[in-house]
């Protein structure tokens, strides 16, 4: 069995645990924050900032999130992680996405293009990391944004979302699909003027994300760049991040008002008690359409309601 060790922050490992939300286990070892459990790979983040991947596909997963501490049987491929000087200050196309983490909801793709000239005027108007906003604050400055940069917003809805991962499609491959698309409409906009660059807020390994759009008709690939922590290194993302939460907030509004109650974000107890509220009203399939049902919480909602 191969294994492979990182160590990342404490911000790192959050966005890993709601990146491995359907796949965490009850029980979790002393010392550790989460332990998740894919179909291949155990993963077990620690308080000292070590992550533990185990299993076959152990190199695979690491790759996902940065260069291992261990040897591993797979070099981890570290092509397009370099960016070229002054990259903050170019002309770029940023994507990013929301709402993978969250059991209700869709997933909200966006790719946004800042002109190097518009950058000063974003910095003013407050544009950064949409983690660090508030709801509000992330409504102002999206509905301001949508106005003055070229962007293109996709919405995963749940329903489709169930469909193709009953069909055995991953979560990673549907936002690559969704990453690759919203580059390209943003790149038709701008035609003939082309971008300095283009940055995806890394989700996976660059060659797993070609990987995954390796059957599409048109695929943006030139001067294309992988970050994690993106709304840091371009105003571009944090644009995108924006107007992708922007967008989701919206959607979680029209899924509250469908169902009659305030839905939450997120994956933990108050989902879990929404949930088995939803299904005792209107069954299990009552989730397909506003909930991602292979997500863990389906489970504990439906031991809430047999208790």
């Amino acid at each position: 069995m191969s294994h492979a060790v990182l160590t990342l922050s404490s911000d790192d490992i959050f966005k890993m645990k709601a990146f491995y939300t359907p796949h965490l286990q009850v029980k979790v070892p002393a010392g550790a924050l989460f332990t998740a459990k894919t179909g291949s790979c155990s993963i077990t983040a620690y308080r000292s900032g070590k992550v533990l991947f185990q299993g076959k596909d152990a190199e695979i997963e690491a790759e996902k999130w940065g260069k291992t501490t261990a040897p591993t049987k797979k070099k981890v491929s570290k092509a397009n992680t370099t960016l070229p000087p002054n990259f903050s200050e170019l002309s770029v196309i940023g994507s990013d996405e929301v709402g993978t983490g969250d059991y209700f909801g869709p997933m909200t793709v966006v790719a946004a293009y800042v002109k190097k000239e518009q950058i000063p005027l974003l910095k003013e108007l407050g544009v950064r990391d949409s983690k660090d906003l508030t709801d509000q604050k992330i409504i102002s400055l999206a509905q301001q944004l949508i106005k003055i940069i070229p962007y293109s917003l996709l919405v995963l809805h749940n329903e489709k979302y169930n469909t193709f991962q009953e069909r055995g499609m991953t979560q990673g491959k549907m936002k690559a699909l969704l990453h690759n698309k919203v580059i390209l409409n943003v790149l038709n906009k701008l035609s003939p003027e082309k971008p300095d660059a283009i940055l995806i807020d890394q989700f996976v390994e660059k060659n797993t994300y070609y990987k995954h759009i390796a059957n599409e008709k048109a695929i943006a690939n030139e001067n294309v760049y992988f970050s994690t922590k993106g709304e840091g290194v371009h105003l571009a993302v944090a644009a995108a991040s924006i107007i992708a939460r922007y967008a989701f907030l919206k959607q979680m509004d029209k899924l509250s008002e469908t169902v009659g109650m305030t839905i939450p974000r997120g994956a933990g107890k108050q989902v879990d008690i929404a949930a088995a509220s939803i299904i005792k009203k209107h069954g299990v399939k009552g989730l397909h359409s506003i909930a991602k049902t292979h997500f863990a919480n389906t489970e504990k909602a439906l031991a809430l309601v047999k208790k």
